[in-house]
This record gives structure tokens, C-alpha cells and sequence, in this order.
């Protein structure tokens, strides 16, 4: 099999929710996969938790040199649904695009994602969830990128409150 260098970067769809298998046949198979990664937060069963989470769920990068593999066993390997083609021939990831998403990871092989919020400092919010849903309030700013400080109008007064970020819209 040739080096590195020599394959160029493809993109493969998969089955819902198998990434990881498909990953881990195709890498039985010779292939070099590559699945960027983000930190999720997750709501399940009244808990919060952070989960690594596919960037592009569906879908995963697969390293192949045309000319020496034999990449048309990917369509028949177990979780992958096709390999995105142009016509008879796979698609090719333009150069940099692989090389870019794996400059933006950090130590854990995870890609840390700017959070903005639509919101400035003053805005009316609605908050959707939890102890306060309904209430309207202002938002004062963003604490930990995870979390939003708006300010509740309780008992005749302004209340500085932290919410998770997914649970304010803007009103």
C-alpha cells in the first residue's frame, strides 16, 4: 500500500449512527478514516452531559489511492451507506479541507468551535426550559461559552440568572 501522501481525502456516507462502525471496517480494510469531532452537550433524562459528537454526523473523510486500492469494496462494507461519487468516480475533498479541520483540534483530538450568540448585551430573551421557562428577561452575557447570564425582572428588581445557552431564544 502506498504512503500518505500519495491518497487523496474522500467522503463516505454512513448508516445512522455508524460512524464508529463504519470506521472501524473500513480501517480493517487498509483505509485511512478520519472523523472530526466536537464537544456536544447533551440533555437526556433531566441530566446535562458532554458527549464527543461527530461534526458531520453521516458522514466520515476516507483516505484511498485510487490507482492501488481497491475502493469499491467501501459501498458493500457494513455501516457505510455509499461513497459519495461525481458520476462513476468518488468525490474528492478539496485540498486543505482535512488538513484545516485537523489544525483546529485541540490535545483530546477534539474541534474547539467559536460559539457566538445572536444576542447583545440588552436584548429581550425568552427562556424556554426549566424553572424560569416562559419568563422574559434581558441578556447581560455569556459566562463560559456554555452558559448565558440574562437578568429577570423578580419581585420589583433585576436578577442575574446562568442558563444553559440552548435554553434562551431571542423574544
Amino acid at each position: 500500500m502506498s504512503d500518505l501522501a500519495a491518497k487523496q481525502w474522500y467522503v463516505v456516507q454512513t448508516r445512522p449512527h455508524s460512524e464508529n462502525t463504519a470506521a472501524a471496517h473500513l480501517q480493517r480494510q487498509g483505509f485511512n478514516i478520519y472523523i472530526p469531532r466536537y464537544l456536544k452537550r447533551r440533555r437526556h433524562a433531566r441530566r446535562v452531559e458532554t458527549v464527543a459528537a461527530p461534526l458531520f454526523p453521516g458522514y466520515l473523510f476516507v483516505a484511498i489511492d485510487l490507482a492501488v486500492q481497491r475502493w469499491r469494496s467501501i459501498h458493500s462494507t457494513v455501516g457505510v451507506a455509499r461513497l459519495v461519487c461525481n458520476g462513476e468516480q468518488p468525490a474528492e475533498v478539496p485540498p486543505g479541507v482535512v488538513a484545516s479541520l485537523k489544525s483546529g483540534e485541540d490535545d483530546r483530538g477534539l474541534i474547539q468551535l467559536e460559539r457566538t450568540f445572536p444576542f447583545r448585551s440588552g436584548d429581550k430573551v425568552r427562556v424556554l426550559d426549566g424553572v424560569f421557562a416562559a419568563c422574559l428577561g434581558l441578556f447581560h452575557g455569556v459566562t463560559d461559552g456554555q452558559r448565558v447570564a440574562i437578568l429577570l425582572d423578580m419581585l420589583g428588581r433585576k436578577v442575574r440568572v446562568v442558563l444553559d445557552a440552548g435554553t434562551v431564544e431571542a423574544a
